[in-house]
């Protein structure tokens, strides 16, 4: 069973609820319907329902019947979100005029559903960009607790097994934050070797903290925050195994490794890697997408009290199956703790 298949497995036994916020788009409609069918969570769908309905007929989808359906625009319980929303926004001063007007927001309601524990986890963002669907879960949902950001995990699938657990790695930050300091570093290191073990099947992750630099061979400030989020990582998370800073070649080549960093617990067997910066990974998961033609699921969002996860507009009927199957299995992740 491949990992994308074992996620879908691990998500039906969870039977988790997930709210589609873009009820009405076609892809959604689809990969509801296919999420239905083959028992990956239970879905709540926003839009109107007869639009929805009608599409389900027109495309042929059999499932949609068993989707609970909310009318953002039509919704008996308007005023309780409202009120809801406005209680959670009073220090910024929200009225009820405007609350009235934001719970009319498929991408408002879905956190607010999320915030009342009505359903576990959201998958938005095949009409809507990441600023859209994370700027009301910020105002909502917020973080973790004790965690100050949010960052995006890809996993990444690679035919070639030597890389990683049998050809599965961890990349982050590759999508959410553009502004890292060590701080969050060190939190983006802690969450994703979560995701790596909860949502990646990787049974035991090893971070390498990435850098220009292994072990000293440079002297610089951006050397040096690695180093320190590397300490505070370790002060986060005790058993966590992590090390650096690393170059990439002394962080997955084993023989790099041993002579780079004698004795370290992560050099060369590194299966999750941490970037020092936002553009560093997202610019390094597309080349390895490409080059190596590895897989690349996500951006699984890290951070967030409740799983909310973002979509590319481009994003396939596939691609919001997967995502559903990897929200459903944070969800749970999150009711263990």
């Amino acid at each position: 069973m491949n990992l994308i298949d074992q996620i879908k497995e691990n998500a039906r036994k969870y039977n988790r609820r997930i709210v589609l916020a873009e009820g009405e788009e076609d892809r959604t409609l689809k990969a509801a319907d296919r999420i239905i069918g083959e028992k990956i969570a239970q879905i709540v769908l926003l839009g109107n329902p007869e639009v929805i309905n009608g599409k389900a007929a027109e495309f042929g989808l059999k499932n949609i019947g068993s989707a609970t359906i909310i009318d953002p625009k039509n919704n008996p319980k308007q005023q309780f979100y409202a009120e809801m929303l406005c209680e959670i926004r009073k220090s910024k001063g929200m009225q009820m005029d405007e609350a009235m007007k934001l719970v009319q927001d498929p991408l408002y309601l879905a956190t607010l559903l999320i915030k009342n524990k009505e359903v576990d986890g959201e998958v938005a963002g095949a009409q809507n960009s990441t600023g859209n669907v994370l700027r009301p879960a910020f105002q909502i949902v917020k973080t973790l607790p004790g965690v100050s950001v949010v960052s995006g995990a890809f996993i990444m699938i690679f035919q070639d097994k030597k890389w990683g657990q049998d050809g599965v790695m961890v990349f982050a930050d590759c999508a959410a934050d553009p502004n890292t300091d060590e701080n969050k570093l060190a939190q983006i290191a802690v969450i994703t070797a979560q995701t790596a073990k909860n949502i990646a099947c990787i049974e035991e992750p090893r971070v390498a903290m990435l850098s220009f630099s292994t072990k000293g061979s440079a002297k610089h400030e951006l050397v040096d925050r690695v180093v320190n989020a590397t300490r505070i990582a370790k002060e986060m998370d005790p058993n966590l195994l992590i090390d650096g800073e690393l170059q990439a070649d002394a962080a997955i080549i084993p023989s790099v490794g041993a002579s780079k960093a004698p004795g370290s617990p992560v050099a060369g067997r590194a299966n999750v890697l941490v970037f020092p910066s936002l553009e560093t990974g997202n610019i390094a998961y597309k080349l390895v997408q490409r080059f190596a033609g590895a897989e690349a699921v996500g951006p699984v969002m890290q951070g967030m009290a409740a799983p909310i996860n973002d979509l590319s507009r481009g994003c396939s009927v596939e691609d919001i199956v997967s995502t559903v199957a990897v929200t459903a299995c944070q969800a749970e992740a999150a009711a263990r703790k």
